[in-house]
């Protein structure tokens, strides 16, 4: 069974060329147009899906039009002696009237009606690549650098800092003997309040003692008052008798 003529016209056609260096992405673009009446379904695939982005890797080519499509190769290791066999298929389609699936519409399409193109990858290195291998080898001298030397306006600065380390300093002593001397005040406020309720105690003491030897003191002076008047009673009895 032989397969449809491809309706597509692909640019390029057979190869798809890749400019190194390869230590970083490489894009070839790939044109695909439709000289035909019909919409064209196309898919884009590749025998190293790893190494390759295609963007879009399916579509529709409306009649008389053109699509373009990124083919990113990935950053590697380029070895000039390995042999490169990466090869992509683009397959195409007619579409039919309406919305496609495009994913059904590949799966369940006729063998016989689909239409492919191949193109092999080619890597291809600038001309000066080799030399500039061999410049890259080569140990590169190490420019002298001359030290600045500091301006006035950074001695003046290193001086300001400095004053105002110390200053800081400074400060922090200052802060640290206000502290202390607030300490003291406390402990000396403390002693004052305790010397004066000691001292409070011994005057009420004091007032109460007076008062106890006064109140022991009257019978006392009461007794010998009675004592004289019977005294001074019993001599004047005896005169007048």
């Amino acid at each position: 069974m032989s397969k449809a003529e491809q309706v597509l016209i692909l640019e390029p056609s057979q190869e798809l060329k890749f400019k190194g260096p390869f230590n970083d992405v490489v894009t070839s673009q790939l044109k695909l147009s439709n000289p035909t009446e019909k919409r064209v379904c196309f898919k884009v695939k590749t025998t190293a899906p790893r190494r390759y982005c295609v963007r879009p890797n399916s579509g529709l080519v409306e009649p008389h039009g053109a699509v373009s499509v990124a083919v990113m190769l990935q950053p590697f290791d380029y070895d000039p002696h390995e042999k490169n066999k990466h090869k992509f298929m683009v397959q195409s389609l007619f579409a039919q009237d309406g919305e496609v699936n495009l994913d059904g519409l590949f799966k369940e399409a006729d063998q016989s009606q689909l239409m492919d193109s191949k193109l092999r990858c080619v890597f291809e290195l600038p001309m000066d690549a080799p030399q500039q291998n061999n410049l890259d080898a080569l140990p590169t001298p190490q420019p002298q650098v001359e030290v600045p030397k500091p301006s006035p306006k950074a001695n003046n600065i290193e001086a300001e800092l400095k004053k105002a380390g110390e200053e800081i300093k400074r400060l922090r002593e200052e802060i640290s003997s206000l502290r202390q001397d607030n300490l003291q005040l406390k402990e000396d406020s403390i002693r004052q309040r305790s010397s004066q309720v000691t001292s409070e105690k011994r005057n009420i003491v004091s007032s109460v003692i007076p008062q106890q030897e006064t109140q022991q003191a009257n019978p006392m002076m009461h007794l010998v008052a009675a004592l004289i008047i019977a005294l001074v009673g019993f001599i004047l009895g005896k005169f007048i008798l």
